[in-house]
């Protein structure tokens, strides 16, 4: 019999989730009621959710958690943080707080310009195509004047607007490049609404146009956070012997794609979960970072790091096109909460605050493969995970952790402890 369904947008939210137990799982009495708890009592609360995507029938839930001790340009911050991994929220607290007494991350942004993007096809020649476009440049931006008038009032708008010939890469291919200035707002909406205008002003006979869409790579819209010391100052049973580890450790993500990539995804451990914390878009971050980190033709460390006259300094650029203001930011109370936990930021703070996360969680990632390894600390806070996998009860969890308090753990090793107790 076939599954496919139509009209199904239109259904109740019981009418989906009775559709989808009788379809596709064999015993559908656990379906309703796992998706049912997780309802909010609220009812209003629960609406409000239901309201922020399409189909909705439950919520998913991730554990919002917090890390203190982030001295930022001599600020003190509680970071939220909103991750299903274990160790990072610990890891971000410990660093935040050891780089709290060696004077804290400092953090600047080094430019707030994202860009958006015409992309056509012309067949004709190309100076008619140049000269129709600089004769008709003023009246694609005043096309539109009705959609930015509010951003420039606050300093945004847009910045630049130029042709650019890409027919070298594909036939008859070109662009309208639009850099633009958001201020507080992360701008898609904005920006995406400018882009058609501009594109219905400019469309004629000639021109035939494919589509018109923000770009979320934004090298443009970068920030940079840093921490440093004297090497001495480091700690540890030989500071300069870990120093020279650690700078070697980020040399060979500079030079080594497949160490690279995991590199950082420990730095999007951090980023991603301020980013999810504060109603932001954690995957137009994630692209952005990636795509920055190709941009020199290869794969590299977003984190870079030097020790020389008795310095250690270790710094990290990456692009964050980030809003305070409007989509999820203004809609989801934890996001909100978020927001005001963090003395209400404007978007150029909120990208040092994530960057200051990211360099955190790498800092703790490098230090623990350096030295003990990355799977003590990792597999210890595991542990907990483990045990609720196999069921343990409170006694049992007491008693296990205690076992391996200075052991190393094991999934093994924690399943044949089990065994043993029961």
């Amino acid at each position: 019999m076939s599954k496919v369904i139509s009209g199904f947008s239109k259904r109740s939210k019981q009418e989906k989730i009775n559709w989808l137990a009788e379809n596709y799982f064999e015993k559908n009495t656990h379906v309703v009621e796992i998706i049912q708890q997780y309802w909010n009592t609220d009812e209003k609360l629960q609406q409000l959710h239901d309201d922020f995507i399409e189909n909705t029938l439950t919520n998913f839930y991730m554990p919002f958690g917090v890390a203190p001790n982030f001295l930022i340009n001599n600020e003190t911050y509680v970071v939220p943080m909103v991750i299903e991994e274990s160790s990072v929220v610990a890891a971000a607290s410990l660093v935040a707080k050891y780089w709290s007494t060696r004077g804290g991350f400092k953090t600047t942004v080094l430019g707030t310009t994202k860009i958006g993007q015409v992309h056509f096809m012309f067949e004709g020649d190309k100076k008619e195509l140049t000269a129709y476009f600089t004769n008709n440049k003023e009246k694609l931006v005043a096309a539109t004047a009705s959609i930015t008038k509010n951003m420039d009032k606050r300093g945004g708008g847009i910045l630049d607007l130029k042709l650019v010939d890409k027919t070298a890469e594909l036939a008859n291919y070109y662009q309208l490049h639009v850099t633009f200035e958001t201020k507080d707002s992360m701008g898609a909406n904005f920006i995406n609404s400018c882009l058609e205008a501009i594109a219905n002003a400019f469309r004629n006979d000639q021109i035939e146009i494919i589509m018109s869409i923000l770009s979320n790579f934004v090298p443009g819209c970068l920030v940079r956070a840093e921490v440093s010391c004297p090497i001495a100052d480091l700690g540890g049973e030989n500071p300069q012997k870990f120093a020279e580890k650690f700078y070697q450790a980020v040399q060979i993500a500079q030079i080594e794609p497949y160490r690279a990539v995991t590199h950082n995804k420990g730095i999007m451990n951090g980023v991603d979960a301020v980013v999810l914390a504060t109603g932001n878009d954690f995957r137009a971050v994630e692209a952005g970072a990636h795509a920055y980190a190709s941009k020199e033709g290869a794969y590299k460390s977003l984190s870079h790091c030097t020790i020389a006259d008795g310095i250690f300094k270790f710094w990290l650029d990456i692009p964050l096109a980030l809003g305070t203001v409007g989509g999820l930011t203004a809609l989801h109370p934890m996001a909100k909460l978020s927001l005001e936990m963090l003395q209400k930021p404007s978007a150029n703070r909120l990208m040092e605050i994530v960057a200051a996360a990211g360099l955190a969680q790498n800092f703790a990632a490098l230090r623990a493969l350096t030295t003990k390894g990355i799977q003590h600390g990792h597999m210890k806070m595991h542990l907990q995970n483990i045990l609720n996998q196999l069921g343990a009860n409170a006694q049992e969890k007491e008693k296990i952790t205690t076992y391996f308090d200075g052991k190393t753990v094991t999934h093994a090793a924690v399943v044949s402890k089990f065994e043993e107790i029961k």
